[in-house]
Protein backbone atom coordinates (compact mmCIF):
# COMPACT_ATOMS: atom_id res chain seq x y z
CA UNK A 1 0.00 0.00 0.00
CA UNK A 2 1.35 3.09 -1.38
CA UNK A 3 1.65 6.35 1.40
CA UNK A 4 -0.64 8.40 -0.37
CA UNK A 5 -3.19 5.65 -0.90
CA UNK A 6 -3.31 4.77 2.07
CA UNK A 7 -3.42 8.84 3.32
CA UNK A 8 -6.48 8.48 1.01
CA UNK A 9 -8.18 5.50 2.42
CA UNK A 10 -7.47 6.95 6.53
CA UNK A 11 -9.40 10.57 5.25
CA UNK A 12 -11.93 8.06 4.57
CA UNK A 13 -12.32 6.10 7.69
CA UNK A 14 -12.29 9.68 9.42
CA UNK A 15 -14.77 10.69 7.24
CA UNK A 16 -17.33 7.88 7.74
CA UNK A 17 -16.79 7.84 11.58
CA UNK A 18 -17.69 11.70 11.78
CA UNK A 19 -20.82 10.78 9.31
CA UNK A 20 -21.81 8.19 11.58
CA UNK A 21 -20.93 9.54 15.11
CA UNK A 22 -24.15 11.33 15.81
CA UNK A 23 -26.88 9.23 13.99
CA UNK A 24 -26.03 5.62 15.28
CA UNK A 25 -25.26 7.21 18.64
CA UNK A 26 -28.49 8.97 18.45
CA UNK A 27 -29.81 5.73 17.55
CA UNK A 28 -28.50 4.16 20.04
CA UNK A 29 -29.67 6.87 23.11
CA UNK A 30 -33.09 5.95 21.39
CA UNK A 31 -32.86 1.95 22.04
CA UNK A 32 -31.93 2.27 25.55
CA UNK A 33 -34.69 5.43 26.98
CA UNK A 34 -37.69 3.95 24.55
CA UNK A 35 -40.53 2.08 26.74
CA UNK A 36 -41.25 0.54 23.43
CA UNK A 37 -40.76 -3.25 23.01
CA UNK A 38 -40.37 -4.97 19.50
CA UNK A 39 -42.78 -8.35 19.23
CA UNK A 40 -39.74 -10.46 19.10
CA UNK A 41 -38.82 -8.83 21.89
CA UNK A 42 -41.91 -9.08 24.16
CA UNK A 43 -41.72 -12.95 23.07
CA UNK A 44 -38.59 -13.28 24.49
CA UNK A 45 -39.13 -11.45 27.82
CA UNK A 46 -42.70 -13.77 28.40
CA UNK A 47 -40.15 -16.45 27.63
CA UNK A 48 -38.25 -16.06 30.19
CA UNK A 49 -40.39 -14.30 32.26
CA UNK A 50 -39.25 -10.96 32.36
CA UNK A 51 -41.12 -7.80 32.82
CA UNK A 52 -39.70 -5.13 30.77
CA UNK A 53 -41.22 -2.45 32.06
CA UNK A 54 -39.73 -3.03 35.61
CA UNK A 55 -36.39 -1.68 36.14
CA UNK A 56 -33.60 -3.30 38.65
CA UNK A 57 -31.79 -1.64 41.27
CA UNK A 58 -27.55 -2.26 41.09
CA UNK A 59 -27.30 -5.10 43.26
CA UNK A 60 -29.96 -6.62 40.94
CA UNK A 61 -28.83 -5.72 38.15
CA UNK A 62 -24.95 -7.22 39.03
CA UNK A 63 -26.85 -9.92 39.65
CA UNK A 64 -28.26 -10.88 36.45
CA UNK A 65 -24.31 -9.66 34.53
CA UNK A 66 -22.90 -12.35 36.56
CA UNK A 67 -25.74 -15.47 36.25
CA UNK A 68 -26.70 -14.77 32.58
CA UNK A 69 -22.22 -14.83 32.09
CA UNK A 70 -21.43 -17.77 34.75
CA UNK A 71 -24.25 -19.34 32.47
CA UNK A 72 -22.53 -18.73 29.15
CA UNK A 73 -19.13 -19.89 30.22
CA UNK A 74 -20.86 -23.33 31.14
CA UNK A 75 -22.69 -24.04 28.11
CA UNK A 76 -19.29 -22.61 25.73
CA UNK A 77 -17.61 -25.26 27.66
CA UNK A 78 -19.80 -27.97 27.31
CA UNK A 79 -20.27 -27.71 23.95
CA UNK A 80 -16.48 -28.07 23.21
CA UNK A 81 -16.29 -30.98 25.36
CA UNK A 82 -18.99 -32.80 23.30
CA UNK A 83 -17.58 -31.45 19.91
CA UNK A 84 -17.14 -35.04 18.66
CA UNK A 85 -20.86 -35.76 18.89
CA UNK A 86 -22.21 -32.17 17.61
CA UNK A 87 -22.68 -32.19 13.82
CA UNK A 88 -20.19 -30.07 11.77
CA UNK A 89 -17.68 -31.15 14.10
CA UNK A 90 -15.36 -31.67 11.40
CA UNK A 91 -14.46 -34.70 12.65
CA UNK A 92 -12.09 -32.99 15.28
CA UNK A 93 -11.85 -34.71 19.41
CA UNK A 94 -13.27 -32.81 22.21
CA UNK A 95 -11.33 -30.18 23.23
CA UNK A 96 -9.28 -31.04 26.60
CA UNK A 97 -10.61 -29.61 29.67
CA UNK A 98 -7.74 -26.62 30.27
CA UNK A 99 -8.18 -25.34 27.01
CA UNK A 100 -12.03 -25.26 27.04
CA UNK A 101 -11.89 -23.60 30.63
CA UNK A 102 -9.94 -20.94 29.36
CA UNK A 103 -11.60 -20.79 25.99
CA UNK A 104 -15.40 -20.67 27.54
CA UNK A 105 -14.08 -17.64 30.03
CA UNK A 106 -12.27 -15.80 27.16
CA UNK A 107 -15.45 -15.71 24.90
CA UNK A 108 -17.75 -14.95 27.51
CA UNK A 109 -15.28 -11.93 29.07
CA UNK A 110 -15.25 -10.39 25.10
CA UNK A 111 -11.42 -11.13 25.34
CA UNK A 112 -11.10 -13.86 22.78
CA UNK A 113 -7.85 -15.25 23.63
CA UNK A 114 -6.62 -17.96 21.20
CA UNK A 115 -4.72 -20.85 22.41
CA UNK A 116 -4.81 -22.98 19.73
CA UNK A 117 -5.28 -22.78 15.79
CA UNK A 118 -9.55 -22.33 15.50
CA UNK A 119 -9.63 -24.21 12.35
CA UNK A 120 -7.87 -27.56 13.68
CA UNK A 121 -9.62 -27.25 17.03
CA UNK A 122 -13.56 -25.78 16.87
CA UNK A 123 -15.96 -27.43 14.24
CA UNK A 124 -18.65 -25.18 12.96
CA UNK A 125 -21.14 -26.15 15.31
CA UNK A 126 -18.88 -24.29 18.42
CA UNK A 127 -17.50 -22.15 16.17
CA UNK A 128 -21.39 -20.93 15.33
CA UNK A 129 -23.23 -22.05 18.49
CA UNK A 130 -20.79 -21.18 20.98
CA UNK A 131 -18.05 -18.56 20.35
CA UNK A 132 -20.27 -16.67 17.56
CA UNK A 133 -23.38 -16.44 19.82
CA UNK A 134 -21.01 -15.19 22.84
CA UNK A 135 -19.58 -12.42 20.73
CA UNK A 136 -23.13 -11.06 20.19
CA UNK A 137 -23.71 -11.65 23.77
CA UNK A 138 -20.46 -10.61 25.68
CA UNK A 139 -20.83 -7.18 23.39
CA UNK A 140 -24.33 -6.86 24.50
CA UNK A 141 -23.50 -7.02 28.43
CA UNK A 142 -20.41 -4.64 27.96
CA UNK A 143 -22.11 -2.08 26.41
CA UNK A 144 -25.16 -2.74 28.39
CA UNK A 145 -22.92 -1.91 31.78
CA UNK A 146 -21.85 1.28 29.93
CA UNK A 147 -25.57 2.28 29.91
CA UNK A 148 -26.05 1.19 33.26
CA UNK A 149 -23.57 4.36 34.19
CA UNK A 150 -24.71 6.44 32.44
CA UNK A 151 -28.35 6.36 33.65
CA UNK A 152 -26.99 6.93 36.92
CA UNK A 153 -25.56 10.26 35.75
CA UNK A 154 -29.06 10.65 34.17
CA UNK A 155 -31.37 9.57 37.07
CA UNK A 156 -33.04 11.84 40.03
CA UNK A 157 -32.97 9.84 43.03
CA UNK A 158 -34.36 6.83 41.14
CA UNK A 159 -32.07 4.12 42.78
CA UNK A 160 -32.31 2.46 39.98
CA UNK A 161 -29.80 1.44 36.81
CA UNK A 162 -32.10 -0.42 34.26
CA UNK A 163 -33.00 -3.53 33.55
CA UNK A 164 -30.09 -5.94 32.13
CA UNK A 165 -32.47 -8.66 30.26
CA UNK A 166 -33.77 -5.45 28.59
CA UNK A 167 -30.87 -3.71 27.26
CA UNK A 168 -28.69 -6.84 26.01
CA UNK A 169 -31.71 -8.05 24.03
CA UNK A 170 -31.62 -4.03 22.93
CA UNK A 171 -28.38 -4.04 22.28
CA UNK A 172 -28.38 -7.72 20.42
CA UNK A 173 -31.48 -7.54 18.16
CA UNK A 174 -31.03 -3.63 17.30
CA UNK A 175 -27.64 -2.96 17.38
CA UNK A 176 -25.48 -5.49 16.83
CA UNK A 177 -27.53 -7.98 14.49
CA UNK A 178 -28.33 -5.68 11.73
CA UNK A 179 -25.27 -4.17 11.42
CA UNK A 180 -23.15 -7.48 11.36
CA UNK A 181 -25.78 -8.79 8.56
CA UNK A 182 -24.72 -5.49 6.84
CA UNK A 183 -21.08 -5.84 6.87
CA UNK A 184 -20.91 -9.59 6.64
CA UNK A 185 -22.48 -8.90 3.09
CA UNK A 186 -19.41 -6.57 2.57
CA UNK A 187 -16.74 -8.51 3.55
CA UNK A 188 -18.11 -11.36 1.23
CA UNK A 189 -17.99 -8.89 -1.81
CA UNK A 190 -14.79 -8.05 -0.92
CA UNK A 191 -13.88 -12.05 -1.25
CA UNK A 192 -14.17 -13.53 2.71
CA UNK A 193 -14.99 -16.82 2.81
CA UNK A 194 -18.94 -18.08 3.83
CA UNK A 195 -19.55 -21.55 3.50
CA UNK A 196 -19.63 -25.70 4.87
CA UNK A 197 -17.12 -26.82 2.93
CA UNK A 198 -15.15 -28.36 5.58
CA UNK A 199 -11.38 -29.12 4.49
CA UNK A 200 -10.77 -29.32 0.97
CA UNK A 201 -8.16 -31.33 -1.22
CA UNK A 202 -7.03 -29.15 -4.23
CA UNK A 203 -3.50 -29.39 -6.29
CA UNK A 204 -0.97 -26.27 -5.89
CA UNK A 205 0.76 -24.64 -8.98
CA UNK A 206 3.74 -26.75 -8.15
CA UNK A 207 1.63 -30.07 -8.72
CA UNK A 208 1.25 -30.61 -4.69
CA UNK A 209 -1.85 -31.48 -2.56
CA UNK A 210 -2.90 -28.74 -0.54
CA UNK A 211 -5.60 -28.33 2.32
CA UNK A 212 -7.78 -25.47 2.24
CA UNK A 213 -9.83 -24.93 5.28
CA UNK A 214 -13.62 -23.22 4.77
CA UNK A 215 -16.29 -22.04 6.93
CA UNK A 216 -18.85 -19.74 7.62
CA UNK A 217 -15.83 -16.93 8.38
CA UNK A 218 -17.42 -13.74 6.94
CA UNK A 219 -20.40 -13.70 8.79
CA UNK A 220 -17.99 -14.27 12.28
CA UNK A 221 -15.57 -11.56 11.16
CA UNK A 222 -18.12 -8.63 11.15
CA UNK A 223 -19.44 -8.93 14.77
CA UNK A 224 -15.55 -10.33 15.95
CA UNK A 225 -14.85 -6.76 14.86
CA UNK A 226 -18.11 -4.93 15.45
CA UNK A 227 -18.42 -6.30 19.00
CA UNK A 228 -14.16 -5.98 20.08
CA UNK A 229 -14.09 -9.14 20.27
CA UNK A 230 -11.54 -10.40 17.91
CA UNK A 231 -10.89 -14.08 18.28
CA UNK A 232 -10.07 -15.63 14.38
CA UNK A 233 -11.59 -17.97 12.58
CA UNK A 234 -7.79 -19.15 11.60
CA UNK A 235 -5.08 -19.08 13.53
CA UNK A 236 -3.32 -15.86 12.08
CA UNK A 237 -6.76 -14.27 12.23
CA UNK A 238 -7.21 -10.80 10.02
CA UNK A 239 -4.09 -11.61 8.44
CA UNK A 240 -5.11 -14.56 6.56
CA UNK A 241 -7.05 -13.55 3.15
CA UNK A 242 -9.96 -16.14 3.85
CA UNK A 243 -10.51 -13.47 6.34
CA UNK A 244 -9.38 -9.91 5.31
CA UNK A 245 -8.25 -10.05 1.88
CA UNK A 246 -7.43 -7.00 0.51
CA UNK A 247 -6.50 -3.04 1.60
CA UNK A 248 -9.93 -2.16 1.70
CA UNK A 249 -11.72 -4.74 3.83
CA UNK A 250 -8.60 -3.86 5.73
CA UNK A 251 -10.02 -0.55 6.77
CA UNK A 252 -13.60 -1.91 6.63
CA UNK A 253 -12.13 -3.89 9.62
CA UNK A 254 -10.49 -1.47 11.14
CA UNK A 255 -13.82 0.84 10.42
CA UNK A 256 -15.81 -1.64 12.48
CA UNK A 257 -13.51 -1.85 15.20
CA UNK A 258 -13.95 1.59 15.87
CA UNK A 259 -17.60 2.46 14.64
CA UNK A 260 -19.33 1.89 18.31
CA UNK A 261 -16.50 2.90 20.94
CA UNK A 262 -16.51 6.18 18.65
CA UNK A 263 -20.60 6.76 18.76
CA UNK A 264 -21.28 5.91 22.65
CA UNK A 265 -20.05 9.31 23.85
CA UNK A 266 -23.06 10.69 21.46
CA UNK A 267 -25.08 8.63 23.29
CA UNK A 268 -23.65 9.66 26.80
CA UNK A 269 -23.72 12.94 25.90
CA UNK A 270 -27.48 12.36 24.70
CA UNK A 271 -29.07 10.77 27.58
CA UNK A 272 -27.20 13.01 29.92
CA UNK A 273 -28.67 15.87 28.33
CA UNK A 274 -25.80 17.41 27.16
CA UNK A 275 -24.14 16.52 23.97
CA UNK A 276 -21.02 18.45 25.26
CA UNK A 277 -20.12 16.18 27.67
CA UNK A 278 -19.90 13.54 24.73
CA UNK A 279 -18.17 15.66 22.05
CA UNK A 280 -15.80 16.33 25.41
CA UNK A 281 -15.17 12.33 26.14
CA UNK A 282 -14.75 11.68 22.26
CA UNK A 283 -11.64 14.60 22.42
CA UNK A 284 -10.02 12.21 25.16
CA UNK A 285 -10.16 9.20 23.24
CA UNK A 286 -9.12 10.85 19.89
CA UNK A 287 -6.27 12.11 21.35
CA UNK A 288 -5.03 9.50 22.72
CA UNK A 289 -5.26 7.48 19.85
CA UNK A 290 -3.62 10.16 17.43
CA UNK A 291 -0.72 9.65 19.33
CA UNK A 292 -0.72 6.05 19.94
CA UNK A 293 -1.18 5.82 16.37
CA UNK A 294 1.98 8.47 15.47
CA UNK A 295 4.11 6.57 17.81
CA UNK A 296 3.82 2.89 16.85
CA UNK A 297 3.90 3.71 13.07
CA UNK A 298 7.27 5.64 13.99
CA UNK A 299 8.79 2.94 15.43
CA UNK A 300 7.73 0.65 12.93
CA UNK A 301 9.15 2.79 10.09
CA UNK A 302 12.62 3.55 12.02
CA UNK A 303 13.16 -0.11 12.31
CA UNK A 304 14.60 -1.25 15.47
CA UNK A 305 18.20 -3.05 14.85
CA UNK A 306 20.31 -3.21 11.63
CA UNK A 307 18.60 -5.39 9.37
CA UNK A 308 15.41 -3.77 9.76
CA UNK A 309 17.31 -0.60 9.29
CA UNK A 310 19.22 -1.64 6.20
CA UNK A 311 15.71 -2.97 4.89
CA UNK A 312 14.21 0.78 5.37
CA UNK A 313 11.73 -0.88 7.59
CA UNK A 314 10.34 -3.83 9.99
CA UNK A 315 8.29 -5.95 7.48
CA UNK A 316 8.83 -9.26 9.16
CA UNK A 317 5.42 -10.77 10.37
CA UNK A 318 3.21 -8.09 8.20
CA UNK A 319 1.49 -8.53 5.07
CA UNK A 320 2.68 -6.84 1.45
CA UNK A 321 -1.32 -6.09 1.02
CA UNK A 322 -1.87 -3.99 4.15
CA UNK A 323 2.06 -2.83 4.41
CA UNK A 324 3.29 -0.95 7.64
CA UNK A 325 1.17 1.70 7.40
CA UNK A 326 -2.23 -0.57 7.31
CA UNK A 327 -0.72 -2.63 10.23
CA UNK A 328 0.16 -0.42 12.45
CA UNK A 329 -3.09 1.68 12.17
CA UNK A 330 -4.68 -1.98 12.83
CA UNK A 331 -2.94 -2.77 15.40
CA UNK A 332 -3.51 0.69 17.62
CA UNK A 333 -7.40 -0.04 16.82
CA UNK A 334 -7.08 -3.64 18.15
CA UNK A 335 -5.09 -2.49 21.11
CA UNK A 336 -6.59 0.09 22.17
CA UNK A 337 -10.86 -0.98 21.02
CA UNK A 338 -9.92 -4.16 23.82
CA UNK A 339 -10.92 -6.27 20.27
CA UNK A 340 -7.31 -8.18 19.66
CA UNK A 341 -7.85 -9.02 16.49
CA UNK A 342 -4.34 -9.10 14.46
CA UNK A 343 -3.48 -8.40 10.66
CA UNK A 344 0.37 -8.61 11.52
CA UNK A 345 2.52 -10.27 14.11
CA UNK A 346 2.99 -8.20 17.43
CA UNK A 347 6.04 -10.51 18.39
CA UNK A 348 7.52 -9.35 15.40
CA UNK A 349 7.09 -5.46 15.91
CA UNK A 350 10.54 -3.78 16.99
CA UNK A 351 10.68 -3.78 20.60
CA UNK A 352 9.79 -0.42 21.08
CA UNK A 353 6.80 -1.12 18.54
CA UNK A 354 5.46 -3.82 20.65
CA UNK A 355 5.65 -1.39 24.01
CA UNK A 356 3.11 0.80 22.08
CA UNK A 357 0.60 -1.90 22.05
CA UNK A 358 0.74 -3.05 25.41
CA UNK A 359 0.98 0.46 26.40
CA UNK A 360 -2.35 1.00 24.73
CA UNK A 361 -3.87 -2.14 26.76
CA UNK A 362 -2.16 -0.66 29.88
CA UNK A 363 -3.80 2.53 29.72
CA UNK A 364 -6.97 0.70 30.27
CA UNK A 365 -7.97 0.37 26.65
CA UNK A 366 -10.11 4.02 26.76
CA UNK A 367 -9.38 5.41 23.25
CA UNK A 368 -11.78 4.61 22.46
CA UNK A 369 -11.98 1.02 24.35
CA UNK A 370 -14.01 -2.20 24.18
CA UNK A 371 -17.33 -1.76 23.28
CA UNK A 372 -19.12 -0.58 26.09
CA UNK A 373 -16.05 -1.05 28.37
CA UNK A 374 -14.08 1.66 26.91
CA UNK A 375 -16.75 4.47 27.99
CA UNK A 376 -17.84 3.58 30.96
CA UNK A 377 -13.77 3.12 31.58
CA UNK A 378 -13.19 6.52 30.75
CA UNK A 379 -16.04 8.11 32.51
CA UNK A 380 -14.32 6.22 35.74
CA UNK A 381 -11.23 8.00 34.84
CA UNK A 382 -13.36 11.32 34.50
CA UNK A 383 -14.60 10.99 38.03
CA UNK A 384 -10.86 10.63 39.37
CA UNK A 385 -10.15 13.79 36.92
CA UNK A 386 -13.09 16.01 38.95
CA UNK A 387 -11.72 14.70 42.02
CA UNK A 388 -8.14 15.66 41.61
CA UNK A 389 -9.40 18.95 40.15
CA UNK A 390 -11.45 19.72 42.94
CA UNK A 391 -8.68 18.82 45.55
CA UNK A 392 -6.52 21.78 43.56
CA UNK A 393 -9.16 24.44 43.94
CA UNK A 394 -10.47 23.14 47.61
CA UNK A 395 -13.91 22.47 46.36
CA UNK A 396 -16.70 19.74 46.58
CA UNK A 397 -15.84 17.66 42.87
CA UNK A 398 -19.12 17.38 41.18
CA UNK A 399 -19.43 15.57 37.76
CA UNK A 400 -22.46 15.98 35.81
CA UNK A 401 -24.17 17.48 38.90
CA UNK A 402 -23.76 14.61 41.03
CA UNK A 403 -21.17 14.79 44.14
CA UNK A 404 -18.15 12.71 43.82
CA UNK A 405 -18.09 11.97 47.66
CA UNK A 406 -15.69 9.15 49.27
CA UNK A 407 -18.09 6.44 48.04
CA UNK A 408 -17.59 7.48 44.52
CA UNK A 409 -13.99 8.09 44.73
CA UNK A 410 -13.10 4.39 46.41
CA UNK A 411 -15.13 2.62 43.80
CA UNK A 412 -13.42 4.67 41.14
CA UNK A 413 -9.96 3.43 42.95
CA UNK A 414 -11.07 0.18 43.23
CA UNK A 415 -11.95 0.40 39.20
CA UNK A 416 -8.46 1.20 37.98
CA UNK A 417 -6.38 -0.74 40.85
CA UNK A 418 -7.89 -4.03 39.38
CA UNK A 419 -6.47 -4.57 36.12
CA UNK A 420 -3.05 -3.81 37.33
CA UNK A 421 -2.63 -6.00 40.52
CA UNK A 422 -4.15 -8.96 37.89
CA UNK A 423 -1.60 -8.16 35.22
CA UNK A 424 1.59 -7.41 37.70
CA UNK A 425 0.66 -10.23 39.97
CA UNK A 426 0.35 -12.83 37.07
CA UNK A 427 3.62 -11.95 35.35
CA UNK A 428 5.49 -12.33 38.90
CA UNK A 429 4.07 -15.58 39.84
CA UNK A 430 5.06 -16.65 36.38
CA UNK A 431 8.93 -15.98 37.40
CA UNK A 432 8.83 -16.29 40.53
CA UNK A 433 7.29 -19.53 41.15
CA UNK A 434 10.31 -22.31 40.12
CA UNK A 435 8.49 -24.60 38.58
CA UNK A 436 6.34 -22.72 36.59
CA UNK A 437 9.62 -20.60 35.74
CA UNK A 438 10.90 -23.48 34.40
CA UNK A 439 8.07 -24.98 32.43
CA UNK A 440 7.78 -20.90 30.77
CA UNK A 441 10.98 -21.09 29.98
CA UNK A 442 11.41 -24.70 28.36
CA UNK A 443 8.30 -24.56 27.02
CA UNK A 444 6.51 -21.37 26.01
CA UNK A 445 8.85 -19.00 25.67
CA UNK A 446 10.35 -19.14 22.07
CA UNK A 447 12.83 -16.41 22.46
CA UNK A 448 14.77 -15.84 25.84
CA UNK A 449 15.61 -12.58 27.03
CA UNK A 450 14.18 -9.13 27.55
CA UNK A 451 11.72 -10.03 24.48
CA UNK A 452 10.83 -13.70 26.29
CA UNK A 453 9.77 -11.72 29.75
CA UNK A 454 7.92 -9.01 27.29
CA UNK A 455 5.87 -11.84 25.93
CA UNK A 456 4.62 -13.03 29.45
CA UNK A 457 4.22 -9.93 30.16
CA UNK A 458 1.76 -8.93 26.95
CA UNK A 459 -0.12 -12.35 27.79
CA UNK A 460 -1.23 -11.17 31.10
CA UNK A 461 -1.92 -7.53 30.10
CA UNK A 462 -4.15 -8.76 27.29
CA UNK A 463 -5.86 -11.02 29.38
CA UNK A 464 -6.80 -8.98 32.05
CA UNK A 465 -7.84 -6.27 30.05
CA UNK A 466 -9.75 -8.59 28.17
CA UNK A 467 -8.27 -7.45 24.47
CA UNK A 468 -6.91 -11.27 23.51
CA UNK A 469 -4.16 -10.31 21.17
CA UNK A 470 -0.63 -12.13 21.77
CA UNK A 471 2.59 -11.81 21.12
CA UNK A 472 2.53 -15.21 19.03
CA UNK A 473 6.07 -16.68 19.90
CA UNK A 474 4.66 -17.58 23.59
CA UNK A 475 2.72 -20.87 23.80
CA UNK A 476 -0.01 -20.19 26.14
CA UNK A 477 -2.14 -23.95 26.37
CA UNK A 478 -0.26 -25.38 28.92
CA UNK A 479 -2.04 -26.02 32.59
CA UNK A 480 -0.41 -22.83 34.40
CA UNK A 481 -1.28 -20.65 31.58
CA UNK A 482 -4.55 -21.90 30.52
CA UNK A 483 -5.68 -21.79 34.11
CA UNK A 484 -3.92 -17.88 35.40
CA UNK A 485 -4.81 -16.20 31.82
CA UNK A 486 -8.84 -17.57 32.60
CA UNK A 487 -9.08 -16.57 35.90
CA UNK A 488 -7.27 -12.74 34.64
CA UNK A 489 -9.98 -12.93 32.42
CA UNK A 490 -12.80 -13.68 34.76
CA UNK A 491 -11.24 -11.20 36.99
CA UNK A 492 -10.31 -8.40 34.61
CA UNK A 493 -14.04 -8.55 33.52
CA UNK A 494 -16.29 -8.94 36.00
CA UNK A 495 -14.29 -7.08 39.05
CA UNK A 496 -14.02 -3.94 37.15
CA UNK A 497 -18.42 -4.44 36.18
CA UNK A 498 -19.27 -4.61 39.70
CA UNK A 499 -17.25 -1.51 41.12
CA UNK A 500 -18.93 0.17 37.70
CA UNK A 501 -22.61 -1.23 38.59
CA UNK A 502 -22.55 -0.22 42.30
CA UNK A 503 -21.03 3.44 41.19
CA UNK A 504 -23.85 3.94 38.85
CA UNK A 505 -26.15 2.75 42.00
CA UNK A 506 -24.85 5.12 43.93
CA UNK A 507 -25.17 7.97 41.29
CA UNK A 508 -28.28 6.80 40.25
CA UNK A 509 -29.76 7.66 44.15
CA UNK A 510 -28.27 11.06 44.02
CA UNK A 511 -30.22 13.86 43.21
CA UNK A 512 -28.90 16.56 40.93
CA UNK A 513 -27.03 19.74 42.04
CA UNK A 514 -27.08 22.94 40.27
CA UNK A 515 -23.87 23.78 38.77
CA UNK A 516 -22.34 27.06 40.68
CA UNK A 517 -19.57 29.66 39.63
CA UNK A 518 -17.16 27.02 41.63
CA UNK A 519 -18.59 23.81 39.41
CA UNK A 520 -15.87 22.96 37.13
CA UNK A 521 -16.54 22.80 33.28
CA UNK A 522 -15.80 19.48 31.83
CA UNK A 523 -16.63 20.23 28.55
CA UNK A 524 -13.66 22.36 27.57
CA UNK A 525 -10.64 20.96 26.34
CA UNK A 526 -8.92 22.01 29.58
CA UNK A 527 -10.52 19.05 30.95
CA UNK A 528 -10.07 17.30 28.14
CA UNK A 529 -6.48 17.76 28.99
CA UNK A 530 -6.98 16.95 32.28
CA UNK A 531 -8.65 13.12 31.56
CA UNK A 532 -5.76 12.36 29.38
CA UNK A 533 -3.07 13.83 31.85
CA UNK A 534 -4.57 11.17 34.20
CA UNK A 535 -4.81 8.23 31.79
CA UNK A 536 -1.00 8.76 30.73
CA UNK A 537 -0.05 9.59 34.70
CA UNK A 538 -1.80 6.16 35.86
CA UNK A 539 -0.54 3.83 33.11
CA UNK A 540 3.04 5.22 33.25
CA UNK A 541 3.43 5.17 37.24
CA UNK A 542 2.14 1.59 37.51
CA UNK A 543 3.68 -0.05 33.93
CA UNK A 544 6.68 1.71 33.79
CA UNK A 545 9.00 -0.38 36.01
CA UNK A 546 7.88 -3.95 34.80
CA UNK A 547 8.22 -2.62 31.24
CA UNK A 548 12.03 -1.75 31.68
CA UNK A 549 12.11 -5.19 32.41
CA UNK A 550 11.06 -6.45 29.37
CA UNK A 551 10.33 -4.17 25.96
CA UNK A 552 12.43 -1.18 27.09
CA UNK A 553 15.79 -2.99 27.77
CA UNK A 554 15.45 -4.88 24.50
CA UNK A 555 14.78 -1.67 22.49
CA UNK A 556 17.49 0.28 24.38
CA UNK A 557 19.80 -2.48 24.16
Amino acid sequence: MTFWLFVAMFATLILLLALCYRPLGDYMAATFTSKKDLKVERGFYRLIGVDSAVDQSWPVYLRSVLSFSIIGVLLVYLLQRIQEVLPYSLGLPAVPEGLSFNTAISFVTNTNWQSYSPELTMGYTVQIAGLAVQNFLSAAVGIAVAIALVRGFAAHRTGVVGNLWVDVTRATLRILLPLSVVFAIILIIGGAVQNFNGFEQVTSLTGGSVTIPGGPVASQEAIKLLGNNGGGFFNVNSAHPFENPTAWTNMVEIFLMLLIPFSLPRTFGKMVGDNRQGYAILGAMATIFVVSLVALTLFELQGGGTATQAAGAALEGKEQRFGILGSTLFGTTSTLTSTGAVNSMHDSFTPLGGMMTMLNMMTGEVAPGGIGAGLYGILVIAIISVFLAGLMVGRTPEYLGKKIGSREIKLASLYILTTPTLVLLGTGLSFAIPAIKDNIEKVSIWNPGPHGFSEVLYAFTSAANNNGSAFAGLTANTPWLNAALGTAMFLGRFVPIVFVIALAGSLARQEKVPATAGTLPTHRPLFVTFVVGVVVIVAALTYFPVLALGPLAEGLH
